[in-house]
């Protein structure tokens, strides 16, 4: 007599699970178990929308029209105030400039006088001793030395003589109001005498010398 074997349960699945109706196949693991415990999710960055016409944008400051214009008028009659009171300041500095500048030339053309004075006095002392017919001799002297004392007086202010004679003619400094055959070549276009003295001062041509100079004619 032989026994017959009792066939055995599929391997495929196991026999609690072929029990239970319930059960369900295991699909895989999901996507949101992939994440680490402390990651969290990505989300897409998303834009706020565009601010309404009239609206400032977001940490602008906003100012009413009204307000604004309240400023900028504010600051421009501040502006308009400050400039009145510089051109008014500037103009009261112009006018003290010239002031101080025409005091300080008259005080510079007393002090010359000053300086004069003593030729003056030298003068009429030297007029009033001439009416007591004083030798000629003597009178030349006292008036050499008026002049010399004068010269003096003047140079220290800053007037200079231009001495002409025998020099080259220079037209910047001298006028030709005659003109003679030079007695030797080289004397050609050399002042040959002076008519009238010419002056600097300061360094600058006051008045030109009037010379005579020798000029080949042919």
């Amino acid at each position: 007599m032989t026994k017959k074997r009792r066939p055995h349960p599929p391997h495929d699945a196991p026999a609690h699970e072929a029990d239970d109706p319930e059960a369900t196949h295991d699909e895989g693991p999901v996507a949101e178990d992939l994440l680490a415990p402390d990651e969290p999710a990505l989300t897409q960055d998303v834009e706020a929308p565009p601010p309404e016409p009239g609206e400032p944008p977001d940490g602008v400051p906003f100012e009413m029209p009204f307000a604004a214009v309240k400023r900028l008028q504010e600051s421009l009659d501040e502006l308009q105030d400050r400039h009145a009171r510089l051109a008014a300041e500037f103009d009261n500095y112009r006018k003290r400039v010239n002031r101080e500048r025409l005091e300080l030339g008259d005080r510079a053309q007393g002090a010359f006088a000053i300086r004069l004075l003593e030729v003056l006095d030298d003068l009429d002392r030297l007029l009033t001793e001439s009416e007591t017919a004083k030798p000629t001799h003597t009178l030349h002297e006292a008036l050499v030395l008026v002049d010399r004392k004068l010269r003096k007086e003047l140079e220290g202010a800053g007037l200079e003589r231009i001495h002409s004679d025998g020099a080259p003619f220079d037209p910047s400094e001298h006028e030709a109001v005659a003109a003679l055959p030079p007695p030797e070549p080289e004397l050609d276009h050399h002042v040959a005498a002076t008519f009238q003295a010419g002056y600097r001062f300061k360094g600058n041509l006051i008045r030109p010398a009037r010379v005579q100079v020798y000029a080949d004619q042919g």
